[in-house]
């Protein structure tokens, strides 16, 4: 279906806010994926908060001309669909996730950080833990120190609480 001209400057403008909020952008082929298949990627991209797009390759190009997506423009070709994120690894997750379920969607390539990645890259940065997941690690280091000191401070206590009964008890007698 052709798209007009102002429905194509539409498009871009769209494509144009996404990329200026993002972080991420992953790039992946999806020839021969089925109607279904597709629309799970889609409500599962879609819980996550990764815009997933399937655009012409030149609206593309120019909507993310002048950004940090740039880098790989020379990239965009054939049948892509585009992941956008603002959470810097969103993006990557649910197309890499995706892509070990279904064979038929390729990753192509990605941008973090206004750094051109090619498919390893974007699994790497798909294998990163979630923000929630990095801050729950932290706050368990940071709690093991403390946690580590109330054990033995306790410990402490319940010795000399036991060092204290017996020569109480040991005078009672007598």
């Amino acid at each position: 279906m052709s798209l007009n001209r102002s429905e194509k400057e539409a498009v871009v403008l769209d494509v144009t806010g996404l990329a200026a909020k993002a972080q991420t952008l992953v790039m992946a082929e999806y020839r021969g994926i089925t109607v279904a298949d597709m629309t799970k990627l889609r409500s599962e991209a879609r819980s996550k908060g990764v815009a997933l797009s399937v655009l012409k390759n030149t609206l593309a190009r120019r909507a993310v001309a002048g950004s940090a997506f740039e880098v790989v423009s020379d990239q965009m070709t054939g049948p892509l669909i585009y992941g956008f994120s603002e959470d810097a690894v969103a993006a990557a997750k649910v197309v890499a996730d995706f892509a070990k379920t279904n064979d038929k969607l390729v990753i192509r390539a990605g941008v973090y950080g206004g750094k051109a990645l090619d498919a390893d890259g974007v699994k790497q940065l798909a294998s990163i833990p979630t923000k929630e997941v990095l801050l729950a690690q932290l706050c368990g280091l940071l709690m093991s120190p403390i946690s580590r000191t109330a054990v033995v401070l306790g410990a402490l206590a319940a010795k000399k609480g036991e060092g204290a009964a017996e020569p109480a008890a040991e005078a009672a007698a007598a």
